[in-house]
């Protein structure tokens, strides 16, 4: 059959159907199963009117079900049972060798530096992208060049940036950007101000944007919100871990300055970028930062565009400087929008799989979760330890999705 034939008569099935049930639904309601004569006319209409929304909630909570809970609850059950015992209920025992084997620490180990490396950068580029397109007169292509990483799909990034990583042996010509721009350094001055100075100032402004992000994790709790209680138990929760995890950062960027300053650096030879452990893993993140910075900067801009005009024209009568205006006139007011775009691409990042699939499938010290479970489930047909490693990634997502709905709720009472 002709795909397009195929296509239409799929519509005109799929549409007719759905006409279908809602017509027939509603007749055999109101006509059959109550109503609306009789001495019981009256109770029979407001019962029908009970049930005919869950009338047209049903498809939707079916599909749901069908698609979303049922494979939930049969992954959870795969994850308690042991293929090669046919099936046989074996308890957290697939939980015990997933805990034990390198291969699963080292993709939580990589998980857990996306999460902290992508979102902070995509967040911070889309916000200073929103800022700044807004202040000049070809706003709107800049706006556009920035967003269109987001129409081409994460295989398709990965296959670009794959090609701007190339390495080809020394002596040939390198069709790879990095590589070329590489070679281009003969470690003169040059070499030292671009590729151990500029590295040393973006690792302490780094630093200094952790230290920033501690202070004000950590600011409310020692203020008047805690004497107020305005600050519940997942507050205290959520600033801890952030701080926490910013300290981690702070950390390590500042030990790996004095690293980078005493660095020989082979300079003339083409390097083979994702082989290189831990920056290989940056690179990749290099990636899904320039897809998920357009869908920041969109969601930001509208949120700066909805700021009233009054509460800057205030801040400029006051004498307030562009970056007070900006950091303590902006961003406060437009900080809920901020953790809803950090949110989101969290939980982009957690599901991470195609840029890491196609650019290294997880080798040299690049695992993440959804690779570790690809490999277990496809290659190695253990079910168990699979979907046990499917759980995880379902139970870290979770916490961020309920926080999502949390703050919706909560924005719009």
């Amino acid at each position: 059959m002709h795909p397009a034939l195929q296509g239409l008569i799929t519509i005109i099935v799929g549409v007719g159907g759905c006409v279908g049930y809602f017509y027939l639904s509603n007749r055999f309601l109101d006509y059959v199963l109550f109503p609306a004569r009789g001495e019981h006319a009256g109770r029979n209409i407001n019962r029908a009117n009970q049930i005919r929304p869950w009338l047209f909630l049903f498809p939707a909570l079916f599909a749901l079900g069908l698609y979303l809970a049922y494979p939930v609850f049969a992954t959870l059950w795969l994850s308690l049972t042991d293929r090669n015992a046919g099936g046989a209920f074996v308890g957290f025992a697939n939980y015990s060798q997933m805990f034990g084997e390198p291969k699963f620490w080292e993709a939580m180990t990589n998980n857990m530096l996306w999460l902290i490396i992508v979102p902070a950068f995509s967040t911070g580029f889309g916000l200073l992208a929103a800022q700044l397109t807004d202040r000049i007169s070809w706003g709107g292509i800049a706006k556009s060049l920035i967003f269109m990483p987001m129409a081409i799909s994460f295989v398709g990034a990965a296959v670009i940036w794959k090609l701007v990583y190339d390495t080809r042996p020394a002596g040939q010509d390198q069709i790879g950007v990095l590589n070329a721009v590489w070679l281009s350094f003969d470690g003169g001055a040059w070499s030292v101000l671009v590729l151990k100075l500029m590295p040393i100032a973006l690792l302490a402004v780094f630093a200094a944007c952790m230290g920033y992000v501690i202070y004000q994790a950590l600011r409310p709790l020692l203020g008047r919100e805690v004497r107020r209680g305005q600050i519940g138990v997942w507050g205290y929760v959520l600033r801890g871990l952030l701080s926490l995890a910013a300290a981690w950062m702070l950390w390590l960027s500042l030990g790996a300055i004095p690293s980078l300053f005493s660095a020989s650096l082979p300079y003339g030879e083409p390097q083979t970028w994702l082989t290189i452990p831990f920056w290989n893993s940056i690179f990749l993140m290099v990636v899904l930062v320039w897809i998920q910075t357009g869908f920041a900067m969109v969601i930001l801009s509208a949120a700066l565009r909805g700021i009233p005009e009054e509460t800057i024209e205030a801040a400029i009568i006051d004498g307030a400087n562009p970056f007070q205006i900006f950091f303590k006139i902006k961003v406060p007011q437009i900080m809920s929008t901020i953790v809803v775009v950090w949110t989101t691409i969290t939980i982009v990042v957690l599901k991470v799989f195609d840029i890491v699939f196609a650019m290294t499938n997880g080798q040299w010290e690049t695992q993440v979760l959804a690779n570790y479970m690809y490999d277990k489930l496809f290659r190695t047909n253990d079910w168990g330890v699979g979907s046990a490693s499917a759980m995880i990634i379902m139970l870290l997502v979770t916490p961020i999705l309920a926080w999502n709905v949390y703050n919706a709720r909560k924005e719009t009472r």
